[in-house]
């Protein structure tokens, strides 16, 4: 059997069904370009520093940009703000870091009519001074044909004016810094500032990302940089959350009983104590004894769709022509738990679009960290490179060992499985779906580093899997121009440019 290049192959293969998708043009023109989507996440500050006539004009000159993703709401740094201290800057925007300047919030104006029902007010962003991303950067999008759909992410401060009232209970009793989905305060806030954008601007869309997942998985360390996890302050038990469960016929004392043995099962294999039956049995003995472990964890993920339910609802009721969609975790590509619980059968009614995080070459580091974190709780018995050997079994990967990946990341066959995985689980559904692909995301420094093959291939494995689009991710502000040209080169073998 003649060996066959997998680059090769996946990149004919992607260009022949692309261009059998394509209508028919008379002899000699140039074939017409299909409809895809090819997005970028950008925040405000790129267009800042560098104007965003220039932004613009890079976005469609490198990489035929057609819809921008806006950071528009966040307090986090994964989607906003220039390069994260200590990493590499690009080679454009200003050459400094905004350790200094950064803070996050709304980078839109607020309209407070909007926020009559939520205690949680005064999140305007004070990064830029007055600056409104959205009246400055809308009309030159539309100018160019680009669509412009609003980015915002389920991360805040601890100290922001009202946080408190709105934050979710740990296991502990403490307040955590994360925000409650039953809380009515935080859930009227997330309608109320998707209303205020869906009226107050000419918009084309909006994308929620929450990375986070149910108190189970957490208490295991089940995400890359688990480890660090403290299973004392899984959440939430807060008052909603419990009047919430005993609707569903759920005892609160009984599930906090059982986080509280669950935690100190972790606490004593992160300290190497092996349970006398072992820990995938002790594990399962905790399940069977406090069924109400699972039960807390399906209370949470239901909880999150109702909220992608409420804000898909607001939207549509605001402006029934806009686009609304998920940013669904990079952890779906690490935990089966995580993966079961995110069903897009599910979640596609209310789901105009999904970006799914399918980042391959920060892949490979936090495939490794997640090993090491349930190596030491759910899979203690497991010799770390047989774990991750599993783990590709049944998420259905072919990659390098636990060595090799943190340097090598992992291959554009993960891009083409995970995206073909997610459309078959949209088969049948009117859900776009658009991967995410990484362009530079910090990795250490010895680890893995992006390039423009990479990301070429990368692309040209999305559209071969079946994608409906991509969004080049994480940020404008840390992304190095020869690797998001990188994603031109895979549209033009494609036909697509």
């Amino acid at each position: 059997m003649v060996n066959v290049d997998r680059r090769a192959f996946l990149q004919s293969a992607a260009a022949a069904a692309l261009t059998a998708s394509m209508p028919a043009t008379v002899q000699g023109e140039a074939p017409a370009a299909t409809t895809k989507m090819i997005g970028i996440q950008v925040g405000a500050v790129s267009f800042v520093d560098e104007g965003a006539d220039k932004v613009l004009d890079e976005f469609q000159r490198d990489a035929a940009i057609n819809t921008l993703f806006l950071a528009t709401f966040t307090y986090g740094r994964g989607i906003a703000g220039r390069q994260v201290p200590g990493q590499p800057l690009p080679d454009h925007g200003k050459q400094e870091y905004d350790t200094g300047t950064f803070y996050g919030g709304n980078y839109a104006t607020i309209h407070p009519q909007y926020y009559k029902n939520t205690v949680f007010r005064g999140t305007r962003a004070t990064d830029l001074g007055d600056y409104d991303v959205l009246e400055a950067v809308l009309p030159a999008a539309r100018k160019r044909g680009i669509q412009t759909i609003c980015w915002f992410e389920d991360v805040f401060r601890k100290d922001l004016p009202n946080i408190d009232q709105l934050q979710e209970k740990e296991l502990s009793g403490q307040n955590a810094s994360t925000l409650c989905f039953n809380n009515p305060n935080y859930r009227n806030f997330l309608l109320g500032i998707v209303d205020d954008w869906s009226h107050s601007y000419e918009i084309d869309g909006v994308m929620w990302g929450s990375e986070r997942q149910g108190p189970f998985s957490n208490a295991l360390g089940a995400s890359a940089g688990g480890r660090t996890n403290n299973p004392h302050n899984v959440t939430c038990f807060c008052q909603f959350c419990e009047a919430k469960a005993k609707g569903r016929g759920i005892n609160p004392e009984r599930a906090r009983q059982g986080f509280l043995e669950l935690a100190k099962f972790v606490d004593a294999g992160r300290q190497g104590q092996r349970p006398v039956d072992g820990y995938y049995a002790a594990v399962w003995r905790l399940m069977l004894r406090y069924p109400e472990l699972l039960a807390w964890e399906m209370l949470w993920t239901d909880s999150l769709r109702e909220t992608y339910a409420a804000i898909y609802k607001q939207v549509k009721a605001a402006k029934p022509s806009l686009g609304v969609g998920w940013h669904i975790w990079h952890t779906n590509s690490f935990n089966p738990i995580y993966r079961a619980e995110q069903d897009l059968a599910a979640i596609a009614p209310v789901s105009d679009f999904l970006k799914i995080v399918i980042y391959h070459n920060c892949g490979g580091e936090r495939m490794a960290e997640y090993i090491e974190s349930v190596h030491q709780t759910l899979y203690g018995d497991v010799p770390q490179q047989e774990l991750l050997d599993f783990h590709y079994r049944v998420l259905d990967y072919k990659e390098k060992s636990l060595a090799e990946i943190p340097f090598t990341g992992l291959s554009a066959d993960y891009v083409y499985r995970e995206t073909k995985r997610a459309r078959a689980g949209l088969d049948g559904t009117k859900t776009q779906l658009w991967p995410g692909i990484d362009i530079d995301i910090p990795t250490a420094s010895n680890h893995s580093k992006c390039t423009p093959e990479g990301t070429r291939d990368a692309v040209l494995a999305a559209f071969h899997g079946g994608a409906d689009g991509v969004i080049l991710s994480r940020k404008y502000s840390e992304m190095k121009l020869a690797n998001l040209k990188g994603a031109r080169l895979a549209l033009q073998e494609l036909g697509l440019t």
